[in-house]
């Protein structure tokens, strides 16, 4: 039985091929260990004022090497949560339903609806009468029983029946079909019992209640329709539309349209260039992009917080990780807050089906890309979370489905602990596209007004950031507050005494706040630490903070930011530049009370170049080069090491972020090397496509393209490292049906999670950056 996605559960690959979440798209399931492909094509359809309606075809189709008479059984279940109704239409048959399946409710959000699954083409077959059993139970006909479940236990729809105690609404599903399977084997007996297809059923009961399960049971290739009489689809209609989708030619031209209007969009904004430039790039392509905006959801439920505010959390005494571990494990003012509710996207939808706060800037930069109404509406819905003092917890887990996939130590949120402010990357990208004036009415696309009010009107974009404005000083001002570094204490001599900062939440062997959990710190860990990632992420959203108010015209708050990016700047060469090591490095305290480097070359070394801090005309650029393209150090040929092969650390204990290649980082690197694409989209009315132009201002910006003593050197490393980085990606891919987590700077092989979509779909972005192969931008449209 398949149910949830979930890891290495025999599949070959599964996930969107294309998808537009404001049109539909179309899924595969390549389920090796059940030897069938199952497509799902979903197509939006708009009216009324409800949402409008949509539709679903469901495919099956036996995978080579099948058993010669393939048994399926699929089971579509609709629930009703909190007020509002949901019942079946159709008269209770006990042989079962034939023809449509109808099921009609009514909600506040939903209006009235109605919902249709179908028996789909004459060509579908189902298991011929086999055993007594069919008589009672024709599996020609739709099989479909009503629950009537708590609340709280309608997510619950898949659970084990291992456990015969278990109440009929705990068990759900696997509790129903239980009793179902014990009836027929008591009146069989175990000699005679009937066929796997016909004993793993439902029960035939159409009742009142608030969760419905349909089952259907297929031999070999199926098709269905959520509705249509021509197909297995599954169609939901919206009351206050128009009309009813119900002709199967309706859906199979909303599907077709929905697919070319997705593959015309992504060749004019995503498209691969040379040397990704073929078919196989563009299929690899689609699919990442498609899997990530796909793992858009909306989350709604209670979190666990614990607002304690202990003492041990101010982490000021040597040996504060101790008395930290003490305090958390009092539980004393750990309590459910909310309920809250949050859209955003996820890292993957087996392991990490939740919001992450320092990834989910990664995932929208290229949902920002493809439509940004729906990436500001996303950020505003994280920025809504902001509590009274600034804090957003980093790790979004509401509700207990949600926690039902997280350990309990894992669960609890303390107001305390930050994060990479990485959203702020998206407000840059916002005000880039809005000054290089990019023209949005060459895409043709009749949903652009839509997709681009905010590029096409910037009085929109400031009307939005002027309302986002004060939560994003609160925020910025608690980071400001809560991750200060003290200067002061230890003499340290700087250009400003007040930018030093340091992650609060350290453990021995783990700063997880970070997001860079285990690698190497300090040790042991000490009040007196700053980390030069951490004050990187400060100055990054310190210059974000400045563009915006010069955006919505704040005067004062630009001075402010500029005189806090400025010293930030400047402290980050006072407080973390290492002349031996060549490098930026994490301060700590030595045992003489002294301040001291402490230096593991690798991502955290680089923070400053990552982030945009470093200018083309830098003085330590040239050795931060030196760092990134050295093969003893970070450069492999599957991108860039989270840690440098030389260091003592390399490979060890946990080695999560110890060796392994990771998408965002080098994400940050490739970007940086370009600083920003140099060139603007702009309509030809010669050739009828948009082309790419280049500005010498731009180009000025540009590492690789700017002239000085780095240009040729850093052009070669952006070249490689891209190829590096698509080449790794792609190729796993196509070998395991999957994007990872991380990649074996050794050997490009993924690892540790499967289906990871989230910021590993940043190799779109780099795909579709330039071409600088003989050092100038290529056009390939």
């Amino acid at each position: 039985f398949r149910h949830t996605c979930e890891q290495h559960e025999g599949m070959a690959g599964y996930g969107w091929e294309e998808y537009d979440v404001r049109l539909g798209g179309r899924q595969t399931i390549h389920d090796a260990g059940n030897a069938i492909d199952l497509a799902t094509e979903f197509v939006k359809i708009p009216g009324g004022q409800h949402g409008g309606s949509w539709a679903v075809r469901i495919k099956g189709t036996p995978r080579e090497g099948a058993p010669e008479r393939l048994m399926t059984t699929v089971i579509f279940y609709a629930a009703m949560e909190g007020f509002g109704s949901l019942r079946v239409a159709n008269e209770e048959d006990e042989l079962g339903i034939e023809g449509v399946v109808t099921l009609e409710g009514s909600s506040k959000e939903l209006g009235d609806f109605a919902l249709e699954i179908n028996d789909g083409p004459d060509s579908n077959k189902h298991p011929p009468p086999q055993h007594k059993s069919y008589a009672s139970k024709p599996l020609d006909r739709t099989i479909v029983a009503s629950l009537q479940v708590p609340d709280e236990n309608l997510w619950q729809a898949k659970r084990t029946f291992a456990d015969s105690t278990l109440l009929l609404s705990e068990a759900l599903l696997f509790q129903h079909m239980k009793t179902e399977i014990d009836e027929m084997i008591a009146q069989y007996g175990n000699e005679n019992a009937p066929p796997p297809w016909q004993i793993f059923t439902i029960a035939n009961n159409i009742q009142e209640g608030n969760m419905h399960f349909v089952q259907k049971v297929f031999e070999g290739a199926f098709e269905v329709v959520l509705y249509s009489p021509m197909q297995f689809d599954i169609m939901f209609s919206s009351g206050s539309a128009s009309a009813p989708v119900t002709l199967a030619e309706t859906i199979a031209d909303s599907i077709e349209s929905a697919s070319k209007s997705f593959s015309n969009r992504f060749s004019k904004l995503l498209a691969p260039k040379a040397p990704f430039n073929t078919s196989k790039f563009q299929s690899f392509a689609h699919s990442m992009f498609s899997n990530l905006i796909g793992g858009i959801g909306y989350f709604y439920g209670d979190a666990v917080v614990d607002r304690s505010y202990a003492t041990e959390y101010e982490e000021e005494n040597e040996g504060f990780w101790q008395e930290t571990a003490e305090a958390r494990g009092r539980q004393g003012a750990v309590k459910l807050e909310g309920p809250s509710e949050l859209y955003t996207s996820i890292p993957s939808r087996p392991f990490f089906p939740r919001g992450f706060l320092w990834d989910e800037g990664f995932h929208l930069l290229p949902i920002a890309d493809w439509d940004m109404d729906l990436t500001l509406d996303i950020v505003k819905s994280w920025f809504n979370l902001v509590d009274e003092d600034g804090w957003i917890g980093r790790e979004q887990i509401l509700g207990s489905e949600a926690r039902s996939k997280v350990p309990p130590e894992f669960q609890v949120q303390y107001p305390h602990y930050a994060n990479p402010p990485t959203l702020f990357l998206i407000f840059e990208a916002l005000i880039d596209k809005i000054e290089q004036q990019l023209s949005v009415e060459a895409l043709g696309d009749p949903l652009e007004p839509i997709r681009s009010p905010h590029l096409q009107n910037p009085e929109n974009a400031k009307d939005y950031l002027r309302n986002l404005y004060p939560l994003l000083k609160r925020h910025y001002f608690w980071f400001r507050k809560t991750q200060w570094g003290d200067i002061k204490s230890y003499d340290r001599e700087a250009f400003s005494t007040k930018e030093a900062y340091r992650w609060r939440g350290r453990s021995l062997t783990h700063c997880l706040t970070s997001g860079l959990d285990d690698y190497p710190r300090p040790q042991p860990p000490h009040p007196g630490e700053l980390h030069i990632d951490l004050i990187s992420w400060i100055g990054m959203m310190t210059r974000s903070m400045r563009r915006i108010a010069e955006f919505i015209e704040e005067p004062d708050d630009v001075v402010e930011f500029k005189g806090y990016e400025t010293a930030i700047i400047r402290n980050i060469d006072d407080l973390h530049w290492d002349e031996k090591a060549q490098t930026f490095c994490d301060a700590t305290i030595d045992d003489y009370e002294e301040s001291v480097h402490v230096c593991h070359k690798g991502y955290v070394t680089i923070f400053p170049f990552l982030t945009g801090l470093l200018p083309a005309d830098s003085p330590r650029l040239g050795a931060t080069l030196d760092l990134i393209s050295d093969p003893e150090e970070l450069w492999s040929e599957h991108g860039l090491r989270s840690l440098s092969k030389s260091d003592p650390n390399y490979g060890t204990g946990e080695n999560y972020w110890r060796s392994p290649v990771w998408m965002n980082m080098n994400y940050l690197a490739v970007k940086s090397l370009l600083v920003r694409e140099p060139f603007e989209w702009r309509f030809n009315i010669f050739s009828g496509r948009l082309e790419n132009f280049c500005d010498a201002d731009i180009l000025n910006k540009n590492i690789a393209q700017a002239p000085g003593p780095h240009k040729s050197r850093a052009s070669k490393i952006y070249t490689n490292l891209r190829k590096n980085l698509v080449q790794t990606v792609f190729s796993e891919w196509e070998r395991t049906g999957f994007a990872w987590e991380q990649y074996s700077p050794d050997t490009g092989e993924g690892q540790r999670t499967q289906h990871f979509t989230g910021w590993t779909s940043l190799v779109v972005k780099i795909m579709a950056m330039p071409n600088l192969e003989d050092g100038r931008i290529k056009d390939e449209l």
